[in-house]
């Protein structure tokens, strides 16, 4: 199956998305900072998405998304996140099991008080945080590379040390389209994105995972880079499926397209688990 970029306008701009065949629950897909949706591609191409109904957005300014025509309210959490409600709403997916890599799970965090519909959330490569003090010092391993993502103006050696962190350290093959997505993204949404990362300038996460109502799954790939695992373990978290952090071996911050066949195993089963559920109640 041909991945086709569709359309849907929102208020502000043009967003563009990918869709898989499958009929079934709706999964909606959010990237990572200077990805696109096309990062789903092993979950949008699979059995997964034979069975569900998978949606993945280009965030605005990412992938073939219209640049923000506002880019001081649009390139920050609480700008992402009303660009993926907005888009959730319009594609009749506010009901959806929402997905999150990296950015995505921040954005979905600060979403979360406004996806009343939604199944349950999925985050992976993403500590929340909090608001004052964020404490990046120990939700972050200290990666040189890490800084690139709230870079504006990254050169060709510079998008190839930050797709790199994506991957386990022995990673070999890095996708051709990634640094293509690096080189799409607007330069603005990687320097506004890291100047709003200020108290006030986002909802507090850690508050926000301690007080969920609704299913959460965390995927952890094992040889992570950026990510500090024992961080995330720590939080208090009620609602955390099976009770713990869900390890991928042989994966690092891109689990999902790493190891995809363990990855989409994992989520077919909080699927599965949630919607079974639901239906008991």
């Amino acid at each position: 199956m041909e991945l086709i970029p569709q359309k849907v306008e929102t208020s502000t701009q043009n967003i563009s998305y990918y869709e898989s065949s499958g009929k079934g629950q709706t999964i909606f897909l959010v990237h990572g900072n200077s990805s696109s949706g096309r990062s789903y591609l092993h979950q949008l191409q699979s059995q997964l998405g034979q069975t569900y109904h998978l949606i993945a957005m280009d965030l605005p300014g990412h992938g073939l998304s219209d640049v923000a025509a506002n880019p001081e309210l649009t390139y920050n959490l609480p700008g992402y996140a009303d660009a993926v409600l907005e888009v959730a709403k319009a594609l009749d997916a506010s009901n959806a099991i929402f997905v999150g890599w990296s950015l995505g799970g921040h954005i979905l965090l600060e979403a979360s008080d406004r996806l009343t519909d939604a199944q349950g959330i999925v985050i992976f490569g993403t500590p929340p945080i909090a608001d004052n003090p964020p404490d990046l010092e120990n939700a972050f391993l200290p990666h040189p590379s890490l800084r690139l993502g709230f870079t504006a103006e990254l050169s060709q050696e510079d998008m190839l040390a930050y797709v790199t962190t994506f991957f386990r350290p022995d990673m070999k093959e890095i996708p051709e389209f990634l640094l293509e997505d690096i080189s799409l993204t607007d330069g603005k949404a990687r320097g506004n994105l890291g100047a709003s990362i200020t108290p006030g300038g986002y909802q507090n996460e850690i508050e926000i995972v301690g007080n969920m109502k609704i299913p959460l799954m965390i995927i952890h790939g094992e040889q992570e880079q950026l990510v500090n695992a024992d961080y995330i373990a720590e939080l208090k978290m009620p609602t955390l499926w099976n009770g713990g952090i869900e390890f991928i071996a042989n994966a690092g911050h891109a689990p999902h397209w790493e190891t995809p066949e363990k990855f989409n195993s994992l989520l077919m089963d909080f699927i599965t688990d949630v919607t079974i559920g639901d239906r008991r109640q």
